[in-house]
């Protein structure tokens, strides 16, 4: 067959290696995918990958790269990775490429016999024209740049990414420098960032990162990094915003006599609570400006510390303590249920 003749409907072509028909010469005049990927035809995803992250590392815009070369690799890339995208290039390189494409080779005109009837000028006016690219349910303008693509050449702002961080109780109080490690999707390389957590960090609460997000596409910025702090209970204390709550046992006795006890505070330090005689299991006594800084308020504005007494009953009594309560029960006159037996 001669360049430029029609295949013919029903001829099958037998191909070798690397796609082309056996006893055909090698397509060399243009690049395709796997060419600028720099990977052979029957490479596996995880090749392909590879070579790209290497590839988009050394010509990335915000490497000193160079654009053109990102987007071509970004171009290949986006069609090699998706099975589907992949096995219709595949059978378009079998065919010899699209006249006037660089893909493929512009050599290949014609030159493959197949069993497909494929009418290509009616495909290339299709791209070229009005119309939106496609044919026979494949977007070849996806692939080629034709008039359906002119929206992917914009700008666009890479993706923002999001990651959660462990805090303990005494770094979110205090604050502290972290460093966290994430992972760039696109590519799969992973970059490290310095974090500082505020003094006063609540669990939930948010850090946004200009620029330190995915890649943007086209020349477009990249996306934020948003990193989430998630803060670790303490064994004493429970964060509620910039107020700081605590329990504190106390005894029967303590409870019925009064007592002064000295309290911890969240910063270390401690603070002395009186407890008046006859407190109930329950009471909560607030100490101002003991809690935590308030990161929503510009300042050195702080929360309370909240201490909530729980009165712990004897669990066993000896002889001599229960001959003593007993006695004690005995000379007690004060009606403690008559509202409730008031309606018994």
């Amino acid at each position: 067959m001669h360049e430029g003749d029609i295949p013919r409907r029903g001829v099958s072509p037998s191909y070798g290696k690397n796609g082309n028909p056996e006893g055909g010469e090698a397509i060399m005049p243009g690049k395709n995918y796997y060419d600028v990927l720099g990977v052979k035809r029957d490479a596996t995803q995880d090749e392909i990958k590879r070579a790209f992250r290497k590839l988009a590392a050394k010509y990335h815009p915000d490497a000193g790269g160079d654009e053109a070369k990102f987007k071509e690799v970004s171009e290949a890339y986006n069609t090699l990775s998706d099975e589907a995208k992949r096995r219709e290039y595949d059978q378009m390189l079998m065919f010899g490429g699209i006249p006037g494409a660089d893909f493929g080779g512009s050599g290949g005109r014609g030159r493959y016999t197949t069993n497909v009837d494929l009418d290509w000028s009616q495909i290339f006016n299709n791209v070229r024209g009005g119309g939106d690219g496609s044919f026979g349910g494949f977007d070849f303008s996806s692939i080629f740049g034709g008039a359906g693509s002119n929206q992917g050449s914009k700008p666009n702002r890479g993706n923002d990414l999001n990651t959660t961080i462990d805090v303990s109780f005494d770094d979110a109080f205090k604050g502290a420098m972290r460093k966290v490690t994430y992972r760039i999707p696109s590519t799969g390389e992973t970059q490290s960032i310095t974090v500082r957590i505020p003094a006063g960090a609540v669990d939930g609460g948010k850090l946004r990162f200009r620029g330190q997000g995915e890649y943007g596409a086209n020349g477009g910025e990249r996306g934020d990094l948003v990193i989430t702090t998630h803060v670790i209970d303490d064994a004493v204390f429970k964060r509620d915003g910039a107020d700081v709550r605590m329990e504190l046992p106390i005894s029967i006795y303590e409870a019925a006599l009064g007592a002064s006890i000295e309290v911890p505070k969240p910063d270390g330090e401690k603070v002395r609570l009186k407890i008046p005689a006859g407190t109930q299991n329950g009471k909560t006594f607030r100490f101002r400006g003991e809690g935590a800084p308030d990161v929503k308020v510009k300042g050195i504005k702080r929360g309370a510390l909240y201490v909530t007494v729980v009165v712990k009953v004897p669990t066993a009594l000896n002889r001599d303590e229960r001959a003593a309560l007993e006695a004690l029960q005995q000379q007690d006159g004060r009606e403690y249920r008559k509202d409730v037996e008031r309606h018994a």
